[in-house]
Parts: C-alpha cells; structure tokens; sequence
C-alpha cells in the first residue's frame, strides 16, 4: 500500500489530513481537472449542435408537476462543478487521479454519445416560467439534446460514491459523510427544481453513474493494494 494512504488512514487530526491531500499535486490537480471540464464543454457543445435523429421530448410524471419550479436551486445546479472537483482534489497518488480521470471520462464519454445518437429535450422553455437572470443565462447557453440521461444526476451520484470511499479511507467525522450525500441528493433535486430535467431523465441519469462507479471501485480498490 502507498506511503500517501498509510498517512491518510493512520496519522494525526483528520483536517490536517484532509490539507496534505489537497496541497498534494495540488497544481497537477488544478490543471487537470480544469483541463477536464473544457474538454468536456467542447464535446457537450458539439453533441448539441450535430444531433444524428430529431430531438425527442421526454415524458413528464406526477411527480414533475408536485416539484415546484424554484429558480434559487440553480445555485445548487452549479455547485456540481465544485463538488466534483473535490474527489480528484483528494486522490492520493497520481496513479488514482489518473485512473479516476479515466473513470469520469468514460461516463461523460457515454452521456455524449447518447445526446448525439439519442438526442431528447423536456417540455419545457424559457416561456414558461417567470424571467430569472441566472436560468435565462443558462438557457442561452443551452440547446435541445441534453435531457436524458441527466448528465448533472450522473456525475453527482459517481461523485457521492467516489467521496464516499475516500471519506472511509481517511479519518473522518459522521457529519462530513452526510454532506457528501446531501449534497448530492440536492444536486438531483436542483435539476427538476429548475426544470431542466424530468423525473425520467434523473432515472437515466442514475442508471448510467452506477456501472461507471462499481466498475471505478474495483480499479481502486486494486490501485490501493
């Protein structure tokens, strides 16, 4: 097992644990990761623009309608960009960062294809609800093709899990392994609050982040060997 996760488990206050982590490869890490997300828009953007097959409108349930629409969880919607990057932030060794990328990737990877072989879009438009500065800014950015599978569902909950098990590698206290869940499961919420997906899109969204993750789980738990 590597010296950098003997630490981790073994020695001193979990905080002060939880620093060397971050300031390890903190660079490498930064770079890395916002290397990542620009990769990622670029793909996105481009599978939006060149669907293969007409945009299709995903069904509404129930519970679509009992969710009231509630602009503020946009705030929420966008938290995901930090709480993703906390699981590369925590890798120990470059060898885990490295495969965690691969890992992320290869999910995103799927989501992509599925817009541009499968591209679907909600029932739902600027129109139809009231003006808010930050979803009008979102929608400008936005184009059909991307409901389903929620790609923001998927990374939240590969995240989650991810978390999860760094959070039991290292010394730390309950509260911080039911935050790394709430904000998760306020995430899902954030994207049928604001309306940007339906209930079927979370499901799929679900459904995709967790093969990715058992798969990722059994490579890490070789690479901690």
């Amino acid at each position: 097992m590597s010296t950098s996760i003997l630490v981790g488990r073994l020695a001193g206050p979990w905080y002060a644990l939880y620093g060397e982590r971050l300031l390890h490869l903190w660079v490498f890490k930064a770079t890395g990761t916002s290397a990542f997300m620009a990769i990622f828009f670029y793909g996105y953007f481009a599978a939006l623009e060149s669907p293969v097959h007409p945009v299709a409108v995903m069904p509404t349930t129930p519970l679509d309608d009992w969710i009231a629409f509630w602009p503020p969880a946009f705030y929420l919607y966008a938290s995901l960009w930090v709480y993703t990057s906390l699981v590369p932030a925590l890798q120990p060794s470059l060898l885990r960062l490295v495969a965690y990328g691969v890992g992320i990737g290869a999910l995103c990877l799927t989501g992509l294809v599925l817009f541009t072989f499968l591209p679907t879009a909600v029932p739902y438009g600027p129109s139809s609800w009231p003006a808010d500065a930050s979803l009008s800014l979102l929608h400008s950015l936005d184009a059909p093709g991307n409901a389903c599978p929620s790609l923001h569902v998927a990374t939240a909950l590969f995240s989650a899990l991810c978390l999860h098990r760094l959070l039991r590698e290292m010394p730390s206290p309950g509260w911080l392994k039911v935050l790394n869940w709430l904000w998760c499961a306020l995430i899902m919420y954030s994207t049928l609050a604001i309306k940007q997906h339906v209930v079927w899109d979370a499901v799929a969204g679900i459904a995709l982040a967790l093969p990715f993750a058992w798969l990722y789980a059994q490579l890490e738990k070789r690479l901690a060997d």
